[in-house]
């Protein structure tokens, strides 16, 4: 019973995907974040494309 709670093989995987899923918060914070202002960058490119007048 022991040796089950010192096994420590587990743990590094355990620490990879807990980095893993912080990565992931970010950068699905940071598109939510500047998602509208990206999205508005491309619209204005594609405006600017349709129309070279402008």
């Amino acid at each position: 019973m022991l040796n089950i709670l010192r096994d420590e093989n587990g743990q590094g995987m355990v620490e990879y995907g807990l980095l893993l899923g912080l990565i992931a918060l970010v950068v699905v914070g940071a598109l939510v974040l500047l998602g509208p202002s990206i999205s508005k960058m491309f619209n204005d490119a594609k405006a600017k494309l349709d129309d070279p007048s402008k």
